[in-house]
């Protein structure tokens, strides 16, 4: 059975300090896109969440961190996207390359956009 964790830090002190590195960088970098953002585990992973209702998931695994769920976007973006997609609304950014950030930063902006005006 999967451990239970009651905040996104106990979830994030439980990794090695460079993957903890990354997940507080995800964290922040999604939190900058969501006005008001809220926090809490949900399905065993750290969730931000928007007036009080799920936005993103994301978790860490052995070889990358899982965003969830990342619908389509608009065909820049998904060019973008193309080399972390792994299926039709999951982003994997491997732990051994550079993590994209600011292609972390558009996706949240865009659950915010899809969750408010449904666009």
């Amino acid at each position: 059975m999967a451990p239970r964790f009651a905040t996104i830090d106990d979830y994030i002190a439980s990794y090695p300090d460079d993957v903890q590195e990354i997940l507080e960088e995800v964290r922040r970098t999604i939190r900058s896109a969501v006005p008001e953002p809220g926090e809490t585990i949900s399905y065993a992973m750290p969730t931000i969440t928007l007036d009080g209702k799920p936005l993103v998931y994301f978790a860490a695994w052995k070889h990358h961190i899982g965003l969830y769920p990342i619908p389509r976007a608009d065909a820049a973006t998904e060019r973008d996207l193309a080399a972390y997609r792994s299926t039709k609304d999951t982003v994997k950014l491997p732990l051994d390359k550079p993590i994209p950030y600011d292609l972390v930063k558009r996706l949240a902006a865009l659950l915010v956009s899809q969750a408010r005006w449904g666009h």
